[in-house]
Protein backbone atom coordinates (compact mmCIF):
# COMPACT_ATOMS: atom_id res chain seq x y z
CA UNK A 1 0.00 0.00 0.00
CA UNK A 2 1.00 3.63 -0.44
CA UNK A 3 1.73 5.20 2.92
CA UNK A 4 0.80 8.81 3.56
CA UNK A 5 1.40 8.93 7.29
CA UNK A 6 2.92 6.62 9.85
CA UNK A 7 2.82 6.84 13.62
CA UNK A 8 5.67 6.14 16.02
CA UNK A 9 5.38 5.39 19.73
CA UNK A 10 7.47 4.20 22.66
CA UNK A 11 5.90 1.84 25.18
CA UNK A 12 6.73 0.01 28.39
CA UNK A 13 9.90 0.76 30.32
CA UNK A 14 12.07 3.54 28.89
CA UNK A 15 15.51 2.67 27.56
CA UNK A 16 18.47 4.82 26.49
CA UNK A 17 18.48 4.90 22.70
CA UNK A 18 14.72 5.07 22.23
CA UNK A 19 15.07 8.65 21.02
CA UNK A 20 17.65 7.57 18.46
CA UNK A 21 15.12 5.06 17.11
CA UNK A 22 12.38 7.70 16.94
CA UNK A 23 14.78 10.06 15.14
CA UNK A 24 15.69 7.36 12.60
CA UNK A 25 12.02 6.53 11.97
CA UNK A 26 11.13 10.19 11.45
CA UNK A 27 13.98 11.03 9.12
CA UNK A 28 13.80 7.81 7.09
CA UNK A 29 10.05 8.27 6.58
CA UNK A 30 10.39 11.92 5.61
CA UNK A 31 13.12 11.00 3.14
CA UNK A 32 10.56 8.74 1.47
CA UNK A 33 7.84 11.39 1.37
CA UNK A 34 5.88 10.04 4.34
CA UNK A 35 4.57 12.23 7.14
CA UNK A 36 5.22 11.10 10.70
CA UNK A 37 3.00 11.52 13.74
CA UNK A 38 4.37 11.06 17.23
CA UNK A 39 2.04 9.24 19.61
CA UNK A 40 2.55 10.61 23.11
CA UNK A 41 2.55 8.16 26.02
CA UNK A 42 2.61 4.82 24.22
CA UNK A 43 -0.61 2.95 23.53
CA UNK A 44 -2.51 5.13 26.01
CA UNK A 45 -1.67 8.07 23.74
CA UNK A 46 -3.22 6.21 20.84
CA UNK A 47 -6.36 5.58 22.89
CA UNK A 48 -6.58 9.18 24.14
CA UNK A 49 -5.73 10.83 20.81
CA UNK A 50 -2.46 12.40 21.95
CA UNK A 51 -0.83 12.77 18.58
CA UNK A 52 1.59 15.41 17.24
CA UNK A 53 3.31 15.89 13.87
CA UNK A 54 7.06 15.31 13.86
CA UNK A 55 9.54 17.02 11.56
CA UNK A 56 13.26 16.51 11.10
CA UNK A 57 13.84 19.49 13.38
CA UNK A 58 11.61 18.10 16.11
CA UNK A 59 14.07 15.24 16.63
CA UNK A 60 17.25 17.32 16.33
CA UNK A 61 19.76 16.51 19.09
CA UNK A 62 17.47 13.86 20.55
CA UNK A 63 20.00 11.16 19.69
CA UNK A 64 22.07 12.22 22.71
CA UNK A 65 19.21 12.15 25.22
CA UNK A 66 18.08 9.33 27.49
CA UNK A 67 14.49 8.46 28.26
CA UNK A 68 11.93 9.02 25.51
CA UNK A 69 10.78 12.32 24.08
CA UNK A 70 7.47 10.64 23.18
CA UNK A 71 6.98 9.56 26.80
CA UNK A 72 5.76 6.07 27.68
CA UNK A 73 3.18 4.12 29.62
CA UNK A 74 1.95 0.62 30.37
CA UNK A 75 -1.63 0.57 29.19
CA UNK A 76 -4.00 -2.19 30.32
CA UNK A 77 -6.93 -0.52 28.55
CA UNK A 78 -5.26 -1.19 25.21
CA UNK A 79 -5.74 -4.93 25.84
CA UNK A 80 -9.54 -4.51 25.93
CA UNK A 81 -11.87 -4.39 22.88
CA UNK A 82 -12.98 -0.91 23.95
CA UNK A 83 -9.41 0.35 24.19
CA UNK A 84 -8.50 -1.12 20.83
CA UNK A 85 -11.56 0.48 19.22
CA UNK A 86 -10.47 3.91 20.52
CA UNK A 87 -6.93 3.33 19.22
CA UNK A 88 -8.18 2.37 15.76
CA UNK A 89 -10.45 5.42 15.72
CA UNK A 90 -7.44 7.65 16.43
CA UNK A 91 -5.59 6.05 13.53
CA UNK A 92 -8.53 6.67 11.22
CA UNK A 93 -8.98 10.26 12.41
CA UNK A 94 -5.37 11.14 11.66
CA UNK A 95 -5.04 8.92 8.58
CA UNK A 96 -2.29 6.84 10.18
CA UNK A 97 -1.54 4.04 7.74
CA UNK A 98 1.03 2.15 9.85
CA UNK A 99 2.89 2.31 13.17
CA UNK A 100 6.40 1.70 14.44
CA UNK A 101 6.24 0.58 18.08
CA UNK A 102 9.44 0.79 20.14
CA UNK A 103 9.67 -1.24 23.35
CA UNK A 104 9.77 -4.80 24.68
CA UNK A 105 7.63 -7.90 24.45
CA UNK A 106 4.51 -6.20 25.82
CA UNK A 107 4.88 -3.54 23.15
CA UNK A 108 5.16 -6.20 20.48
CA UNK A 109 1.96 -7.90 21.63
CA UNK A 110 0.26 -4.56 21.13
CA UNK A 111 1.83 -4.36 17.67
CA UNK A 112 0.32 -7.72 16.78
CA UNK A 113 -3.10 -6.56 17.94
CA UNK A 114 -2.87 -3.44 15.76
CA UNK A 115 -1.79 -5.48 12.75
CA UNK A 116 -4.73 -7.84 13.28
CA UNK A 117 -7.05 -4.80 13.27
CA UNK A 118 -5.74 -3.51 9.94
CA UNK A 119 -2.93 -1.17 11.04
CA UNK A 120 0.40 -2.61 9.82
CA UNK A 121 2.88 -2.39 12.69
CA UNK A 122 6.60 -3.08 13.08
CA UNK A 123 8.30 -3.52 16.47
CA UNK A 124 11.71 -2.10 17.37
CA UNK A 125 13.46 -3.25 20.54
CA UNK A 126 13.83 -0.78 23.37
CA UNK A 127 14.52 -2.55 26.67
CA UNK A 128 17.59 -2.48 28.88
CA UNK A 129 17.21 -6.13 29.89
CA UNK A 130 18.28 -7.73 26.57
CA UNK A 131 15.47 -10.21 27.22
CA UNK A 132 13.99 -10.52 23.72
CA UNK A 133 15.27 -13.96 22.76
CA UNK A 134 14.92 -13.50 19.00
CA UNK A 135 17.55 -10.74 18.92
CA UNK A 136 21.17 -10.75 20.04
CA UNK A 137 20.81 -7.20 21.26
CA UNK A 138 18.13 -4.82 22.51
CA UNK A 139 18.45 -1.03 22.47
CA UNK A 140 19.39 0.28 25.92
CA UNK A 141 21.37 -2.75 27.07
CA UNK A 142 24.84 -1.29 26.63
CA UNK A 143 24.04 2.01 28.34
CA UNK A 144 22.47 0.17 31.28
CA UNK A 145 25.56 -1.99 31.69
CA UNK A 146 27.87 1.01 31.56
CA UNK A 147 25.78 2.67 34.27
CA UNK A 148 26.09 -0.43 36.44
CA UNK A 149 29.85 -0.54 35.91
CA UNK A 150 30.19 3.09 36.96
CA UNK A 151 28.15 2.54 40.11
CA UNK A 152 29.97 -0.66 41.06
CA UNK A 153 33.34 1.01 40.53
CA UNK A 154 32.27 3.69 42.99
CA UNK A 155 31.13 1.06 45.47
CA UNK A 156 34.48 -0.67 45.10
CA UNK A 157 36.25 2.48 46.31
CA UNK A 158 34.41 2.53 49.62
CA UNK A 159 34.45 -1.27 49.88
CA UNK A 160 38.23 -1.30 49.58
CA UNK A 161 38.59 1.55 52.06
CA UNK A 162 36.49 -0.24 54.70
CA UNK A 163 37.32 -3.87 53.77
CA UNK A 164 33.65 -4.55 53.00
CA UNK A 165 31.61 -6.77 50.76
CA UNK A 166 29.18 -4.95 48.48
CA UNK A 167 26.15 -6.91 47.25
CA UNK A 168 24.58 -4.97 44.40
CA UNK A 169 21.21 -5.78 42.81
CA UNK A 170 20.69 -4.74 39.20
CA UNK A 171 17.67 -4.79 36.91
CA UNK A 172 16.99 -7.52 34.40
CA UNK A 173 13.68 -9.16 35.32
CA UNK A 174 13.95 -12.82 34.29
CA UNK A 175 17.10 -12.27 32.22
CA UNK A 176 20.39 -12.14 34.10
CA UNK A 177 22.59 -10.75 31.34
CA UNK A 178 23.06 -7.31 32.88
CA UNK A 179 24.27 -8.93 36.10
CA UNK A 180 26.35 -11.55 34.30
CA UNK A 181 28.22 -9.26 31.94
CA UNK A 182 28.76 -6.46 34.45
CA UNK A 183 29.86 -9.03 37.01
CA UNK A 184 32.66 -10.13 34.72
CA UNK A 185 33.55 -6.57 33.72
CA UNK A 186 33.61 -5.30 37.31
CA UNK A 187 35.64 -8.17 38.70
CA UNK A 188 32.86 -9.46 40.94
CA UNK A 189 33.70 -12.35 43.24
CA UNK A 190 30.26 -13.86 42.53
CA UNK A 191 27.28 -13.33 40.24
CA UNK A 192 23.72 -14.50 40.88
CA UNK A 193 21.37 -14.81 37.89
CA UNK A 194 17.95 -16.47 37.47
CA UNK A 195 19.17 -18.82 34.74
CA UNK A 196 21.60 -20.74 37.01
CA UNK A 197 21.17 -21.86 40.62
CA UNK A 198 23.38 -19.84 42.94
CA UNK A 199 25.61 -21.80 45.34
CA UNK A 200 25.60 -19.75 48.55
CA UNK A 201 27.88 -22.18 50.37
CA UNK A 202 30.50 -22.03 47.61
CA UNK A 203 30.37 -18.22 47.72
CA UNK A 204 30.89 -18.20 51.49
CA UNK A 205 33.82 -20.62 51.22
CA UNK A 206 35.45 -18.55 48.48
CA UNK A 207 35.11 -15.30 50.43
CA UNK A 208 36.63 -16.80 53.57
CA UNK A 209 39.53 -18.19 51.55
CA UNK A 210 40.16 -14.94 49.69
CA UNK A 211 40.02 -12.89 52.89
CA UNK A 212 42.63 -15.24 54.39
CA UNK A 213 44.78 -14.59 51.32
CA UNK A 214 44.56 -10.85 51.94
CA UNK A 215 41.67 -9.70 49.74
CA UNK A 216 40.04 -6.64 51.32
CA UNK A 217 36.90 -5.92 49.34
CA UNK A 218 34.33 -8.04 47.50
CA UNK A 219 31.80 -7.18 44.81
CA UNK A 220 28.79 -9.45 44.28
CA UNK A 221 26.27 -8.70 41.52
CA UNK A 222 22.72 -10.04 41.83
CA UNK A 223 20.03 -9.94 39.17
CA UNK A 224 16.66 -8.79 40.51
CA UNK A 225 15.03 -11.86 38.95
CA UNK A 226 16.79 -14.36 41.23
CA UNK A 227 14.12 -16.05 43.31
CA UNK A 228 11.34 -14.26 41.46
CA UNK A 229 10.63 -10.59 40.88
CA UNK A 230 9.30 -10.01 44.40
CA UNK A 231 12.19 -11.79 46.06
CA UNK A 232 14.56 -10.10 48.49
CA UNK A 233 17.33 -12.53 47.57
CA UNK A 234 20.03 -9.85 47.38
CA UNK A 235 19.25 -8.39 50.79
CA UNK A 236 19.01 -11.83 52.37
CA UNK A 237 22.28 -12.88 50.76
CA UNK A 238 24.05 -9.83 52.20
CA UNK A 239 22.85 -10.75 55.69
CA UNK A 240 23.90 -14.39 55.31
CA UNK A 241 27.34 -13.48 54.00
CA UNK A 242 28.07 -11.08 56.87
CA UNK A 243 26.90 -13.59 59.45
CA UNK A 244 28.77 -16.57 57.98
CA UNK A 245 32.01 -14.88 56.86
CA UNK A 246 32.39 -12.16 59.46
CA UNK A 247 33.00 -9.70 56.62
CA UNK A 248 31.05 -6.45 56.94
CA UNK A 249 28.56 -6.46 54.08
CA UNK A 250 26.33 -3.79 52.54
CA UNK A 251 23.39 -4.26 50.16
CA UNK A 252 22.79 -1.81 47.31
CA UNK A 253 19.80 -1.77 44.95
CA UNK A 254 20.55 0.33 41.87
CA UNK A 255 16.93 0.17 40.71
CA UNK A 256 15.74 2.60 38.08
CA UNK A 257 18.99 4.55 37.94
CA UNK A 258 20.08 1.83 35.51
CA UNK A 259 17.40 2.91 33.02
CA UNK A 260 18.51 6.50 32.60
CA UNK A 261 21.43 8.40 31.19
CA UNK A 262 23.01 9.44 27.91
CA UNK A 263 22.95 6.51 25.46
CA UNK A 264 26.26 5.01 24.45
CA UNK A 265 27.53 4.79 20.87
CA UNK A 266 26.47 1.13 20.81
CA UNK A 267 22.88 1.99 21.64
CA UNK A 268 22.70 5.03 19.34
CA UNK A 269 23.97 2.98 16.42
CA UNK A 270 21.73 -0.04 17.01
CA UNK A 271 18.70 2.20 17.56
CA UNK A 272 19.36 4.17 14.37
CA UNK A 273 19.78 1.05 12.27
CA UNK A 274 16.66 -0.58 13.71
CA UNK A 275 14.49 2.51 13.36
CA UNK A 276 15.46 3.00 9.73
CA UNK A 277 14.94 -0.70 8.99
CA UNK A 278 11.43 -0.58 10.46
CA UNK A 279 10.39 2.08 7.96
CA UNK A 280 12.02 0.18 5.09
CA UNK A 281 10.03 -2.93 6.03
CA UNK A 282 6.77 -0.99 6.02
CA UNK A 283 7.61 0.38 2.60
CA UNK A 284 8.12 -3.20 1.44
CA UNK A 285 4.56 -3.94 2.55
CA UNK A 286 5.55 -5.99 5.59
CA UNK A 287 4.17 -5.92 9.13
CA UNK A 288 3.86 -7.87 12.37
CA UNK A 289 7.63 -8.11 12.54
CA UNK A 290 10.19 -7.22 15.16
CA UNK A 291 13.47 -5.69 13.99
CA UNK A 292 16.36 -7.72 15.41
CA UNK A 293 20.13 -7.68 15.44
CA UNK A 294 21.50 -11.12 14.62
CA UNK A 295 25.22 -11.65 14.02
CA UNK A 296 25.57 -7.86 13.56
CA UNK A 297 22.93 -7.78 10.80
CA UNK A 298 19.62 -5.93 11.22
CA UNK A 299 16.91 -8.38 10.17
CA UNK A 300 13.14 -8.85 10.59
CA UNK A 301 11.70 -11.70 12.65
CA UNK A 302 8.03 -12.66 12.73
CA UNK A 303 6.59 -11.43 16.03
CA UNK A 304 4.71 -14.67 16.71
CA UNK A 305 7.93 -16.64 16.12
CA UNK A 306 9.68 -14.27 18.53
CA UNK A 307 7.03 -14.89 21.21
CA UNK A 308 7.25 -18.67 20.86
CA UNK A 309 11.04 -18.67 20.91
CA UNK A 310 11.04 -16.50 24.01
CA UNK A 311 8.65 -18.85 25.81
CA UNK A 312 10.72 -21.87 24.83
CA UNK A 313 13.97 -20.35 26.08
CA UNK A 314 12.37 -19.20 29.33
CA UNK A 315 10.62 -22.58 29.76
CA UNK A 316 7.16 -21.04 29.71
CA UNK A 317 5.64 -22.93 26.78
CA UNK A 318 2.03 -24.05 27.12
CA UNK A 319 0.07 -26.62 25.16
CA UNK A 320 -0.62 -25.30 21.68
CA UNK A 321 2.04 -22.58 21.66
CA UNK A 322 3.97 -24.33 18.90
CA UNK A 323 1.02 -25.53 16.81
CA UNK A 324 1.42 -22.79 14.20
CA UNK A 325 5.05 -23.65 13.45
CA UNK A 326 6.68 -26.24 11.21
CA UNK A 327 8.92 -29.01 12.51
CA UNK A 328 11.86 -27.21 10.94
CA UNK A 329 11.03 -23.99 12.78
CA UNK A 330 10.62 -25.81 16.10
CA UNK A 331 13.96 -27.53 15.56
CA UNK A 332 15.52 -24.15 14.83
CA UNK A 333 14.06 -22.75 18.06
CA UNK A 334 15.41 -25.66 20.10
CA UNK A 335 18.86 -25.28 18.59
CA UNK A 336 18.80 -21.59 19.41
CA UNK A 337 17.84 -22.28 23.02
CA UNK A 338 20.67 -24.79 23.35
CA UNK A 339 23.19 -22.26 22.01
CA UNK A 340 21.87 -19.50 24.24
CA UNK A 341 21.97 -21.71 27.33
CA UNK A 342 25.54 -22.77 26.53
CA UNK A 343 26.56 -19.13 26.02
CA UNK A 344 25.19 -18.06 29.40
CA UNK A 345 26.84 -21.05 31.10
CA UNK A 346 30.17 -20.25 29.43
CA UNK A 347 30.07 -16.67 30.70
CA UNK A 348 28.97 -17.80 34.16
CA UNK A 349 31.91 -20.19 34.36
CA UNK A 350 34.23 -17.41 33.22
CA UNK A 351 32.91 -15.11 35.94
CA UNK A 352 33.66 -17.77 38.56
CA UNK A 353 37.08 -18.60 37.12
CA UNK A 354 38.18 -14.95 37.23
CA UNK A 355 36.85 -14.30 40.75
CA UNK A 356 40.03 -14.21 42.81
Amino acid sequence: MKFRKIGVLTSGGDAPGMNASVRAVVRTALENGIEVLGIIGGYSGLINDKVIPLTARDVSNSIAKGGTLLLTDRCDEFKTPEGMAKAIETCKKHHIDAIVAIGGDGTFRGATDLTNHGIPTIGVTGTIDNDISATDYTVGFDTAMNTVIEMVDRLRDTGESHARCMVTEVMGRHCGEIALLTGIASGAVAVAIPEIDFDVEACIKKMIQLRAEGKRSFQIIVSEGVGGMKSDFGEELAEILEERTGIETRFNRLGHIVRGGIPTLRDRLAASRMGAKAVDLLLEGKSNLVVCEIDSDIVPVDINYSFALDKMYKKKLKDGDLDAFTEEQIKEMREFCARKTAYVKELYDLANALAK
